[in-house]
Protein backbone atom coordinates (compact mmCIF):
# COMPACT_ATOMS: atom_id res chain seq x y z
CA UNK A 1 0.00 0.00 0.00
CA UNK A 2 1.24 3.66 -0.27
CA UNK A 3 3.23 5.28 2.31
CA UNK A 4 4.26 8.53 3.18
CA UNK A 5 6.02 10.43 6.22
CA UNK A 6 3.76 13.48 5.58
CA UNK A 7 -0.02 14.01 6.46
CA UNK A 8 -2.16 15.26 4.01
CA UNK A 9 -3.74 17.83 5.94
CA UNK A 10 -3.36 21.33 6.47
CA UNK A 11 -0.07 21.73 8.30
CA UNK A 12 -0.55 23.30 11.89
CA UNK A 13 1.33 25.48 13.67
CA UNK A 14 2.43 22.48 15.86
CA UNK A 15 3.73 20.64 12.48
CA UNK A 16 5.25 23.72 11.03
CA UNK A 17 7.14 24.09 14.39
CA UNK A 18 8.80 20.36 13.84
CA UNK A 19 9.63 21.22 10.30
CA UNK A 20 11.49 24.20 11.62
CA UNK A 21 13.09 22.54 14.10
CA UNK A 22 14.30 19.79 11.15
CA UNK A 23 15.38 22.52 9.19
CA UNK A 24 17.87 23.84 11.80
CA UNK A 25 18.98 19.96 12.59
CA UNK A 26 19.87 19.22 8.91
CA UNK A 27 21.66 23.41 8.59
CA UNK A 28 23.78 22.35 11.78
CA UNK A 29 24.72 18.81 9.67
CA UNK A 30 25.56 20.50 6.66
CA UNK A 31 27.47 23.04 8.20
CA UNK A 32 29.68 20.26 10.45
CA UNK A 33 30.37 18.40 7.36
CA UNK A 34 31.35 21.78 5.55
CA UNK A 35 33.80 22.40 8.18
CA UNK A 36 35.42 18.82 8.15
CA UNK A 37 35.39 19.42 4.51
CA UNK A 38 37.94 22.09 4.14
CA UNK A 39 39.89 21.02 7.29
CA UNK A 40 40.97 17.84 5.23
CA UNK A 41 40.65 20.31 1.75
CA UNK A 42 44.46 22.14 3.54
CA UNK A 43 45.70 18.28 3.62
CA UNK A 44 45.16 17.64 -0.09
CA UNK A 45 47.99 16.82 -2.41
CA UNK A 46 47.46 17.42 -6.12
CA UNK A 47 49.76 15.04 -7.54
CA UNK A 48 46.97 12.93 -9.14
CA UNK A 49 44.01 14.99 -8.35
CA UNK A 50 41.77 15.47 -11.50
CA UNK A 51 42.18 18.73 -13.70
CA UNK A 52 38.84 17.50 -15.87
CA UNK A 53 36.87 15.32 -13.81
CA UNK A 54 34.38 15.81 -10.99
CA UNK A 55 36.15 15.19 -7.79
CA UNK A 56 35.07 16.19 -4.01
CA UNK A 57 37.04 18.77 -2.98
CA UNK A 58 38.63 16.63 -0.40
CA UNK A 59 37.09 13.33 1.06
CA UNK A 60 35.62 10.07 -0.40
CA UNK A 61 33.13 10.17 -2.91
CA UNK A 62 31.52 7.36 -4.83
CA UNK A 63 28.06 7.31 -7.13
CA UNK A 64 26.74 9.65 -8.76
CA UNK A 65 23.47 10.65 -7.60
CA UNK A 66 20.60 13.57 -9.06
CA UNK A 67 21.76 14.13 -12.84
CA UNK A 68 19.46 16.88 -13.91
CA UNK A 69 19.30 19.80 -16.21
CA UNK A 70 17.21 22.19 -14.00
CA UNK A 71 16.91 26.01 -13.99
CA UNK A 72 19.71 26.17 -17.03
CA UNK A 73 22.70 24.30 -15.10
CA UNK A 74 23.42 20.81 -14.71
CA UNK A 75 23.63 19.37 -11.52
CA UNK A 76 25.93 16.42 -10.74
CA UNK A 77 25.09 15.37 -6.51
CA UNK A 78 27.31 12.32 -5.34
CA UNK A 79 28.27 10.32 -2.83
CA UNK A 80 30.41 11.51 -0.33
CA UNK A 81 31.80 11.70 3.12
CA UNK A 82 33.60 14.65 3.71
CA UNK A 83 35.55 14.11 6.83
CA UNK A 84 37.47 11.30 5.64
CA UNK A 85 39.03 9.54 2.56
CA UNK A 86 37.58 6.46 3.19
CA UNK A 87 33.86 5.49 2.55
CA UNK A 88 31.96 6.54 6.03
CA UNK A 89 28.92 7.91 6.60
CA UNK A 90 27.07 9.36 3.48
CA UNK A 91 26.26 12.70 2.22
CA UNK A 92 25.59 14.58 -0.79
CA UNK A 93 27.90 16.61 -2.36
CA UNK A 94 27.06 19.67 -6.05
CA UNK A 95 28.68 20.75 -8.25
CA UNK A 96 26.92 22.71 -11.56
CA UNK A 97 28.09 23.41 -14.90
CA UNK A 98 25.64 25.06 -17.56
CA UNK A 99 27.63 23.61 -20.35
CA UNK A 100 29.15 20.23 -18.91
CA UNK A 101 32.73 21.87 -18.84
CA UNK A 102 33.34 24.24 -16.53
CA UNK A 103 31.73 23.22 -12.96
CA UNK A 104 31.23 25.03 -10.32
CA UNK A 105 31.94 23.99 -6.32
CA UNK A 106 28.00 23.92 -4.58
CA UNK A 107 27.04 23.67 -0.98
CA UNK A 108 26.88 20.31 0.37
CA UNK A 109 23.34 19.02 -0.23
CA UNK A 110 22.42 16.43 1.64
CA UNK A 111 23.50 15.22 5.37
CA UNK A 112 22.27 12.85 7.70
CA UNK A 113 19.74 14.66 10.21
CA UNK A 114 16.47 12.32 10.43
CA UNK A 115 16.22 9.31 11.82
CA UNK A 116 15.43 7.87 8.44
CA UNK A 117 18.53 8.82 7.27
CA UNK A 118 20.45 8.68 10.70
CA UNK A 119 23.21 6.47 9.15
CA UNK A 120 23.85 7.88 5.48
CA UNK A 121 22.17 9.66 2.83
CA UNK A 122 22.41 6.59 0.31
CA UNK A 123 22.39 7.00 -3.93
CA UNK A 124 18.94 8.24 -5.21
CA UNK A 125 18.41 10.40 -8.45
CA UNK A 126 16.62 13.93 -9.17
CA UNK A 127 13.03 15.22 -11.35
CA UNK A 128 12.14 18.80 -11.99
CA UNK A 129 8.04 18.25 -10.54
CA UNK A 130 5.21 19.91 -11.64
CA UNK A 131 5.16 22.98 -10.52
CA UNK A 132 9.20 23.54 -11.23
CA UNK A 133 10.79 22.73 -8.24
CA UNK A 134 13.48 20.27 -7.94
CA UNK A 135 12.45 16.78 -5.94
CA UNK A 136 15.10 14.26 -5.04
CA UNK A 137 14.70 10.51 -4.03
CA UNK A 138 17.39 9.03 -1.94
CA UNK A 139 17.55 5.89 0.34
CA UNK A 140 17.69 6.41 3.77
CA UNK A 141 20.38 3.76 5.89
CA UNK A 142 20.06 2.88 9.39
CA UNK A 143 22.36 0.18 10.79
CA UNK A 144 20.18 -1.93 12.91
CA UNK A 145 22.54 -2.12 15.59
CA UNK A 146 23.27 1.32 15.75
CA UNK A 147 26.97 0.55 14.27
CA UNK A 148 27.49 -1.77 11.74
CA UNK A 149 25.78 -4.05 9.16
CA UNK A 150 26.27 -7.17 11.28
CA UNK A 151 22.90 -6.48 12.81
CA UNK A 152 21.34 -6.13 9.59
CA UNK A 153 20.05 -2.61 8.11
CA UNK A 154 16.83 -0.75 7.61
CA UNK A 155 16.84 0.88 4.15
CA UNK A 156 14.24 3.29 2.76
CA UNK A 157 13.41 5.41 0.02
CA UNK A 158 12.98 9.32 1.23
CA UNK A 159 12.07 12.52 -0.23
CA UNK A 160 13.50 16.05 -0.17
CA UNK A 161 13.18 18.84 -2.70
CA UNK A 162 14.52 22.16 -3.85
CA UNK A 163 13.59 25.16 -5.09
CA UNK A 164 16.91 26.36 -6.40
CA UNK A 165 18.77 22.78 -6.38
CA UNK A 166 21.24 23.85 -3.70
CA UNK A 167 18.94 23.89 -0.57
CA UNK A 168 17.12 21.58 0.08
CA UNK A 169 13.95 20.71 2.04
CA UNK A 170 13.76 17.24 3.65
CA UNK A 171 10.12 15.31 3.23
CA UNK A 172 11.02 11.88 5.18
CA UNK A 173 10.11 8.06 4.51
CA UNK A 174 8.08 7.94 1.15
CA UNK A 175 8.74 4.16 0.58
CA UNK A 176 9.50 1.81 3.68
CA UNK A 177 11.58 -1.10 3.28
CA UNK A 178 9.57 -3.90 2.29
CA UNK A 179 9.11 -7.56 4.30
CA UNK A 180 10.57 -9.61 1.92
CA UNK A 181 14.01 -7.52 1.08
CA UNK A 182 17.09 -7.47 3.04
CA UNK A 183 18.81 -4.40 1.10
CA UNK A 184 16.71 -1.86 -0.64
CA UNK A 185 18.45 1.11 -2.20
CA UNK A 186 19.12 3.38 -4.74
CA UNK A 187 15.96 4.82 -6.33
CA UNK A 188 16.11 6.19 -9.80
CA UNK A 189 12.34 8.11 -10.82
CA UNK A 190 11.01 8.95 -14.34
CA UNK A 191 7.98 10.38 -15.70
CA UNK A 192 6.03 8.75 -18.24
CA UNK A 193 3.11 9.21 -19.72
CA UNK A 194 1.38 11.29 -16.56
CA UNK A 195 2.61 8.90 -14.00
CA UNK A 196 6.01 8.76 -12.13
CA UNK A 197 7.91 5.43 -12.00
CA UNK A 198 10.95 4.15 -9.52
CA UNK A 199 13.35 1.60 -9.68
CA UNK A 200 15.38 0.12 -7.19
CA UNK A 201 17.42 -2.44 -6.19
CA UNK A 202 17.09 -4.92 -3.98
CA UNK A 203 18.14 -7.98 -2.45
CA UNK A 204 15.27 -10.45 -1.91
CA UNK A 205 15.51 -12.43 1.38
CA UNK A 206 15.99 -15.82 -0.65
CA UNK A 207 19.36 -13.86 -1.83
CA UNK A 208 17.92 -13.27 -5.37
CA UNK A 209 19.67 -9.49 -6.86
CA UNK A 210 16.44 -7.92 -8.36
CA UNK A 211 15.19 -4.46 -9.01
CA UNK A 212 11.52 -3.24 -7.83
CA UNK A 213 8.86 -0.93 -9.86
CA UNK A 214 7.28 1.35 -8.03
CA UNK A 215 4.28 4.09 -9.73
CA UNK A 216 3.15 6.90 -7.93
CA UNK A 217 0.89 10.29 -8.96
CA UNK A 218 2.47 13.03 -6.56
CA UNK A 219 6.28 11.65 -5.62
CA UNK A 220 4.64 11.48 -2.13
CA UNK A 221 2.45 7.98 -2.04
CA UNK A 222 4.26 5.31 -3.75
CA UNK A 223 2.80 1.82 -5.01
CA UNK A 224 4.72 -1.33 -5.94
CA UNK A 225 4.32 -2.70 -8.74
CA UNK A 226 6.06 -5.57 -9.35
CA UNK A 227 9.68 -6.83 -9.36
CA UNK A 228 10.83 -5.52 -12.85
CA UNK A 229 13.63 -8.14 -13.07
CA UNK A 230 15.61 -10.65 -11.40
CA UNK A 231 18.92 -11.40 -12.19
CA UNK A 232 19.23 -15.04 -13.90
CA UNK A 233 22.60 -15.73 -12.10
CA UNK A 234 21.59 -17.21 -8.87
CA UNK A 235 25.04 -16.03 -7.67
CA UNK A 236 24.07 -11.85 -7.96
CA UNK A 237 22.53 -11.34 -4.76
CA UNK A 238 22.43 -7.77 -4.74
CA UNK A 239 21.39 -5.24 -7.62
CA UNK A 240 23.11 -1.97 -7.10
CA UNK A 241 22.06 1.30 -8.95
CA UNK A 242 19.79 0.55 -11.04
CA UNK A 243 18.65 2.63 -13.99
CA UNK A 244 15.77 2.25 -16.93
CA UNK A 245 15.89 4.44 -19.75
CA UNK A 246 14.26 4.31 -23.29
CA UNK A 247 17.16 4.82 -26.01
CA UNK A 248 15.70 4.30 -29.94
CA UNK A 249 13.09 1.66 -29.73
CA UNK A 250 14.13 -0.05 -27.06
CA UNK A 251 14.83 -0.02 -23.25
CA UNK A 252 17.91 -0.18 -21.30
CA UNK A 253 18.48 -1.34 -17.98
CA UNK A 254 21.81 -0.73 -16.66
CA UNK A 255 22.74 -1.71 -12.77
CA UNK A 256 26.17 -3.58 -10.56
CA UNK A 257 25.49 -6.90 -9.82
CA UNK A 258 26.51 -8.17 -6.32
CA UNK A 259 28.27 -11.64 -6.91
CA UNK A 260 29.35 -14.17 -5.05
CA UNK A 261 30.95 -15.87 -8.54
CA UNK A 262 34.66 -16.21 -9.12
CA UNK A 263 35.82 -13.87 -11.73
CA UNK A 264 36.61 -16.04 -14.94
CA UNK A 265 37.74 -14.57 -18.33
CA UNK A 266 38.16 -11.17 -19.01
CA UNK A 267 34.69 -10.17 -18.05
CA UNK A 268 33.72 -9.18 -13.75
CA UNK A 269 37.10 -9.32 -12.55
CA UNK A 270 37.06 -6.29 -10.43
CA UNK A 271 35.69 -6.33 -6.70
CA UNK A 272 32.56 -4.06 -8.30
CA UNK A 273 31.16 -4.19 -11.41
CA UNK A 274 28.75 -2.60 -13.72
CA UNK A 275 26.67 -3.93 -16.91
CA UNK A 276 23.27 -3.64 -18.84
CA UNK A 277 20.79 -5.37 -20.60
CA UNK A 278 18.36 -4.17 -23.56
CA UNK A 279 15.13 -5.20 -23.80
CA UNK A 280 10.99 -4.11 -24.10
CA UNK A 281 9.21 -2.77 -21.23
CA UNK A 282 5.88 -1.31 -20.87
CA UNK A 283 4.17 0.27 -18.15
CA UNK A 284 3.46 -2.47 -14.81
CA UNK A 285 5.10 -5.29 -16.79
CA UNK A 286 8.20 -6.97 -16.33
CA UNK A 287 11.32 -5.68 -18.50
CA UNK A 288 11.59 -8.44 -20.75
CA UNK A 289 15.29 -9.20 -22.37
CA UNK A 290 16.23 -8.97 -26.03
CA UNK A 291 19.91 -9.12 -25.65
CA UNK A 292 22.35 -10.63 -22.70
CA UNK A 293 24.18 -8.90 -19.86
CA UNK A 294 27.02 -6.86 -21.35
CA UNK A 295 29.83 -5.09 -19.14
CA UNK A 296 29.33 -1.20 -19.18
CA UNK A 297 33.21 -0.68 -19.65
CA UNK A 298 36.25 -3.04 -19.47
CA UNK A 299 38.31 -1.33 -17.59
CA UNK A 300 39.51 -0.83 -13.49
CA UNK A 301 36.90 1.33 -11.91
CA UNK A 302 33.59 2.01 -13.24
CA UNK A 303 30.74 1.90 -11.17
CA UNK A 304 27.36 2.88 -10.11
CA UNK A 305 26.57 4.39 -13.79
CA UNK A 306 23.44 6.61 -13.90
CA UNK A 307 22.07 8.65 -16.71
CA UNK A 308 19.87 11.73 -17.72
CA UNK A 309 18.28 13.08 -20.37
CA UNK A 310 20.07 16.74 -22.04
CA UNK A 311 17.86 20.05 -23.16
CA UNK A 312 18.43 18.18 -26.46
CA UNK A 313 17.54 14.92 -26.01
CA UNK A 314 20.77 13.34 -25.72
CA UNK A 315 21.20 10.22 -23.19
CA UNK A 316 24.51 11.77 -20.97
CA UNK A 317 25.51 8.92 -18.22
CA UNK A 318 28.57 9.07 -15.75
CA UNK A 319 29.95 6.33 -13.55
CA UNK A 320 32.20 6.34 -10.36
CA UNK A 321 35.78 5.62 -10.71
CA UNK A 322 36.83 4.58 -7.63
CA UNK A 323 36.43 0.90 -5.47
CA UNK A 324 35.77 0.04 -1.97
CA UNK A 325 38.09 -3.21 -2.07
CA UNK A 326 41.62 -2.03 -2.24
CA UNK A 327 42.82 1.17 -1.12
CA UNK A 328 43.55 3.77 -3.75
CA UNK A 329 46.83 5.51 -3.34
CA UNK A 330 45.25 8.98 -3.12
CA UNK A 331 43.39 7.49 0.38
CA UNK A 332 46.77 7.22 1.74
CA UNK A 333 48.23 10.61 2.41
CA UNK A 334 46.50 12.84 -0.16
CA UNK A 335 43.11 13.84 1.75
CA UNK A 336 40.91 12.79 -1.45
CA UNK A 337 39.79 9.51 -2.64
CA UNK A 338 37.79 8.83 -6.09
CA UNK A 339 36.08 10.62 -8.93
CA UNK A 340 33.47 10.48 -11.55
CA UNK A 341 33.85 10.07 -15.64
CA UNK A 342 33.54 12.54 -18.24
CA UNK A 343 30.00 12.70 -18.92
CA UNK A 344 29.51 10.18 -22.01
CA UNK A 345 27.25 10.40 -24.77
CA UNK A 346 25.10 6.94 -25.31
CA UNK A 347 23.96 5.51 -27.91
CA UNK A 348 22.20 2.23 -29.21
CA UNK A 349 23.63 0.11 -32.39
CA UNK A 350 21.94 -2.29 -34.33
CA UNK A 351 23.44 -5.06 -32.71
CA UNK A 352 22.17 -3.51 -29.55
CA UNK A 353 24.86 -2.87 -27.70
CA UNK A 354 25.10 0.73 -26.22
CA UNK A 355 28.17 3.24 -27.52
CA UNK A 356 29.67 5.53 -25.05
CA UNK A 357 31.63 8.73 -26.34
CA UNK A 358 33.00 11.39 -24.69
CA UNK A 359 30.10 14.23 -25.06
CA UNK A 360 30.93 17.13 -27.68
CA UNK A 361 31.22 20.01 -25.05
CA UNK A 362 34.49 18.80 -24.24
CA UNK A 363 36.10 19.69 -27.06
CA UNK A 364 36.34 22.93 -25.41
CA UNK A 365 39.22 21.89 -23.10
CA UNK A 366 41.17 21.18 -26.13
CA UNK A 367 44.62 23.61 -26.00
CA UNK A 368 45.31 23.69 -29.63
CA UNK A 369 49.34 25.19 -28.75
CA UNK A 370 51.42 22.72 -28.91
CA UNK A 371 49.70 19.36 -30.12
CA UNK A 372 51.29 17.13 -32.18
CA UNK A 373 49.77 15.53 -35.35
CA UNK A 374 51.11 12.60 -37.42
CA UNK A 375 49.63 12.01 -40.73
CA UNK A 376 50.27 8.81 -43.24
CA UNK A 377 53.35 7.94 -41.09
CA UNK A 378 54.92 5.04 -39.67
CA UNK A 379 56.29 4.40 -36.98
CA UNK A 380 59.53 1.50 -37.72
CA UNK A 381 59.90 -1.29 -35.36
CA UNK A 382 61.10 -1.01 -31.80
CA UNK A 383 61.15 2.50 -31.46
CA UNK A 384 59.48 4.77 -29.35
CA UNK A 385 58.01 8.18 -30.27
CA UNK A 386 57.68 11.20 -27.61
CA UNK A 387 54.56 12.68 -28.76
CA UNK A 388 53.96 15.37 -25.47
CA UNK A 389 56.14 16.48 -22.43
CA UNK A 390 55.92 17.19 -19.03
CA UNK A 391 52.10 17.29 -19.47
CA UNK A 392 49.53 16.16 -16.63
CA UNK A 393 46.14 16.27 -18.40
CA UNK A 394 45.58 15.36 -22.56
CA UNK A 395 43.45 13.53 -25.02
CA UNK A 396 44.73 11.37 -28.12
CA UNK A 397 42.55 10.22 -30.94
CA UNK A 398 44.49 7.63 -32.81
CA UNK A 399 44.20 5.70 -35.99
CA UNK A 400 46.29 2.96 -37.43
CA UNK A 401 45.95 1.12 -40.58
CA UNK A 402 46.05 -2.50 -39.31
CA UNK A 403 46.84 -4.12 -42.79
CA UNK A 404 49.90 -1.72 -43.47
CA UNK A 405 51.32 -2.43 -39.31
CA UNK A 406 53.01 -5.35 -38.56
CA UNK A 407 54.27 -4.49 -35.06
CA UNK A 408 52.84 -6.95 -32.76
CA UNK A 409 51.25 -3.75 -30.53
CA UNK A 410 50.41 -0.56 -31.32
CA UNK A 411 51.34 1.31 -27.65
CA UNK A 412 50.46 4.12 -26.26
CA UNK A 413 52.76 5.06 -23.08
CA UNK A 414 50.57 7.34 -21.14
CA UNK A 415 51.46 8.77 -17.26
CA UNK A 416 54.96 8.01 -19.08
CA UNK A 417 57.86 8.53 -16.63
CA UNK A 418 61.45 7.71 -15.37
CA UNK A 419 59.90 4.75 -13.79
CA UNK A 420 57.32 3.34 -15.98
CA UNK A 421 53.61 4.23 -17.37
CA UNK A 422 50.16 3.32 -18.05
CA UNK A 423 50.16 1.04 -21.21
CA UNK A 424 47.12 1.79 -23.81
CA UNK A 425 47.79 -0.97 -26.33
CA UNK A 426 46.50 -2.99 -28.99
CA UNK A 427 47.52 -6.64 -28.87
CA UNK A 428 47.32 -8.16 -32.38
CA UNK A 429 47.75 -11.32 -30.83
CA UNK A 430 44.55 -11.22 -28.68
CA UNK A 431 42.10 -8.83 -30.79
CA UNK A 432 42.41 -6.67 -27.78
CA UNK A 433 42.68 -3.60 -26.35
CA UNK A 434 44.64 -3.51 -23.24
CA UNK A 435 45.02 -0.87 -20.49
CA UNK A 436 47.87 -1.81 -18.35
CA UNK A 437 48.67 -0.22 -15.09
CA UNK A 438 51.37 -2.53 -13.43
CA UNK A 439 54.28 -0.59 -14.45
CA UNK A 440 52.51 2.82 -13.59
CA UNK A 441 54.79 3.50 -10.62
CA UNK A 442 52.90 5.40 -8.38
CA UNK A 443 51.70 4.15 -4.51
CA UNK A 444 50.18 1.27 -3.45
CA UNK A 445 47.13 -0.73 -4.50
CA UNK A 446 46.23 -2.74 -7.51
CA UNK A 447 47.73 -2.45 -10.36
CA UNK A 448 46.88 -5.40 -12.71
CA UNK A 449 45.60 -4.98 -16.44
CA UNK A 450 41.88 -5.27 -18.47
CA UNK A 451 41.19 -5.63 -22.04
CA UNK A 452 38.45 -4.77 -24.42
CA UNK A 453 37.47 -6.74 -27.08
CA UNK A 454 38.06 -4.97 -30.55
CA UNK A 455 36.06 -6.07 -33.66
CA UNK A 456 36.86 -2.89 -36.09
CA UNK A 457 38.56 -5.01 -38.82
CA UNK A 458 41.55 -3.45 -40.45
CA UNK A 459 40.97 0.05 -38.63
CA UNK A 460 42.02 0.53 -35.34
CA UNK A 461 40.56 4.06 -33.76
CA UNK A 462 41.07 4.98 -30.25
CA UNK A 463 40.53 8.27 -27.84
CA UNK A 464 42.08 8.21 -25.07
CA UNK A 465 41.55 10.32 -22.06
CA UNK A 466 44.81 10.94 -19.63
CA UNK A 467 44.04 12.92 -16.08
CA UNK A 468 46.49 12.95 -13.61
CA UNK A 469 45.58 9.86 -12.14
CA UNK A 470 43.22 8.03 -14.45
CA UNK A 471 43.01 6.99 -18.10
CA UNK A 472 39.56 6.80 -20.24
CA UNK A 473 39.90 4.54 -23.32
CA UNK A 474 37.15 4.81 -26.39
CA UNK A 475 37.12 2.22 -29.11
CA UNK A 476 36.11 3.17 -32.60
CA UNK A 477 32.25 4.50 -32.01
CA UNK A 478 32.37 4.07 -28.45
CA UNK A 479 31.43 0.02 -29.04
CA UNK A 480 33.73 -0.21 -25.95
CA UNK A 481 35.28 1.63 -23.22
CA UNK A 482 37.73 1.25 -20.61
CA UNK A 483 37.85 3.55 -17.55
CA UNK A 484 41.09 2.87 -15.14
CA UNK A 485 42.47 5.09 -11.98
CA UNK A 486 46.29 5.20 -12.94
CA UNK A 487 48.81 6.81 -10.61
CA UNK A 488 51.51 7.59 -11.80
CA UNK A 489 55.23 8.20 -10.16
CA UNK A 490 56.24 11.52 -8.95
CA UNK A 491 57.75 14.03 -11.82
CA UNK A 492 56.93 15.03 -15.26
CA UNK A 493 55.21 12.97 -17.22
CA UNK A 494 55.32 12.56 -20.85
CA UNK A 495 53.08 10.86 -23.83
CA UNK A 496 54.62 8.72 -26.49
CA UNK A 497 54.09 6.06 -29.41
CA UNK A 498 55.90 2.82 -29.38
CA UNK A 499 56.01 -0.28 -31.63
CA UNK A 500 57.06 -3.63 -30.71
CA UNK A 501 58.57 -6.14 -33.66
CA UNK A 502 57.18 -4.16 -36.27
CA UNK A 503 55.90 -1.13 -37.85
CA UNK A 504 52.65 0.93 -36.61
CA UNK A 505 51.47 2.78 -39.71
CA UNK A 506 49.93 5.80 -38.16
CA UNK A 507 46.77 6.95 -40.72
CA UNK A 508 46.41 10.17 -38.03
CA UNK A 509 46.79 11.13 -34.86
CA UNK A 510 45.70 14.29 -32.53
CA UNK A 511 48.04 14.52 -29.49
CA UNK A 512 46.70 17.67 -27.54
CA UNK A 513 46.51 19.20 -23.97
CA UNK A 514 43.73 19.68 -21.82
CA UNK A 515 42.93 22.67 -20.07
CA UNK A 516 41.19 22.17 -16.43
CA UNK A 517 37.45 22.49 -15.81
CA UNK A 518 36.79 24.31 -12.55
CA UNK A 519 35.15 27.53 -12.85
CA UNK A 520 37.29 28.75 -9.28
CA UNK A 521 40.48 26.95 -7.87
CA UNK A 522 39.66 24.91 -4.81
CA UNK A 523 42.39 27.28 -2.65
Amino acid sequence: MPTTAESTAEPTAESAAAHAAASHVHADALERAAAANTALLATRDDRWYPTFHIAAPAGWINDPNGLIHFQGRYHVYFQHHPAGTDWGTMHWGHVSSEDLVTWRREPLALAPSLEADRDGIFSGSAVEDEDGTLAVLYTGHRWNNGTDDSGGVTQVQCLATSEDGVRFTKHGTVIEAPQDVLDFRDPKVWRQDGTWWLVAGAQSTDHRGQVRLYRSEDLREWTFATVLFEDPDPSAYMLECPDLFPLGDRWVLTYCPMTTARPAGYAGRNGHNAGYVIGDWAPGEQFRTAAEYRPADWGHTYYAPQSFEAPDGRRLQLGWMGGFTLPLASQAEDGWSGQLSVPRELTLGEDLRLRALPVAELATLRDSAGERVLEDADIPSDVTEVLLEDVDACEIELEVDLARTTSEQVALEVQRTASGCTWVAYDDQSGRVVLDRRTSGGGPGDRGYRSAPFDGGDTLRLRVLVDRGSVEVFLGEGEETLSSLAFPADGPRSLALTSVGGVIHVTRLVARRLHPMWETPDR
